[in-house]
């Protein structure tokens, strides 16, 4: 840090298990990769290459080499794993993680149904080749899910193999764990959390107000994810009250 300021919430060096920031990349050029990590490489955790953009990408394996060294695991957005499932082409997706020595995967059902056991099952195969994230929740805001079943389906992934359960919000913000004003569904959040441990679920947030939530209720070591680039430096500044919003959290 810059210079010293006392009584800020401690935050765990990387590599770190908890206190995650997950980000988006939906397309940024190789010279704004570069960029961003002189910035925002030492609070960036995850990179997700958003939903499908990684097939439309130039220079992909290039990208990702950039982000791998500044030692940021990058992952395909969790609709490409589904694209290649509809189409029969789940072994093709397995050799495309090792084309381009991709350490992470994310297994959804968003956009697609998928029986819980057979998600179950391809979280179980690929998790003997990488490091397995699941996303819970569909991207389809009229398809309201019970906090039972939420439940039911992140321990079920958990008990599969997979490192962190992701509670679906789209990038937006606005469906899934939120209501499509944005407004967090809190009933829903805290009664995960009765059952399910913090530390294993990282929460889509790409709001600011929805970010502000988190930080206030569960502290500067909360998960989050769908974090935009240019949000990185902003949302740390939140997660330790150097902002306006989160300014009396930790005093």
């Amino acid at each position: 840090m810059n210079f010293e300021i006392s009584k800020l919430p401690e935050r765990d060096a990387k590599p770190r298990n908890a206190g995650l920031t997950m980000v988006m990349d939906k397309g940024l050029s190789l010279r704004e990769v570069e960029d961003f990590l002189s910035v925002s490489g030492e609070y960036t955790d995850l990179l997700k290459l958003g939903f499908g953009t990684s097939y439309v990408t130039p220079r992909l394996k290039e990208k990702i080499e950039l982000y791998h060294s500044a030692n940021i695991p990058v992952y395909f957005g969790g609709t490409l794993f589904e694209a290649f499932v509809v189409r029969n082409q789940f072994d093709d997706y397995l050799r495309l993680l090792e084309k381009y020595k991709i350490t992470h995967c994310e297994v959804s059902d968003g956009s697609m149904d998928i029986e819980q056991d057979e998600k179950c099952n391809y979280i179980h195969r690929l998790a003997k080749h990488v490091t397995v994230l699941s996303e819970v929740g569909s991207k389809d805001a009229e398809k309201i899910i019970p906090p039972y079943k939420w439940i039911a389906m992140m321990q079920a992934e958990i008990e599969a193999g997979v490192w962190k359960v992701i509670a679906e919000a789209r990038e937006g913000g606005n469906v899934g764990i939120f209501r499509g004003t944005g407004e967090v569904r809190s009933g829903l959040v805290e009664e995960i959390l009765t059952k399910v441990p913090q530390e294993t679920i990282i929460w889509e947030a790409p709001q600011k107000g929805q970010q502000v939530w988190f930080i206030k209720l569960y502290g500067a070591n909360v998960n989050l994810g769908n974090i935009a680039p240019n949000e990185v430096i902003p949302l740390e500044t939140l997660r330790i009250g150097l902002r306006g919003d989160s300014f009396n959290f930790f005093l």
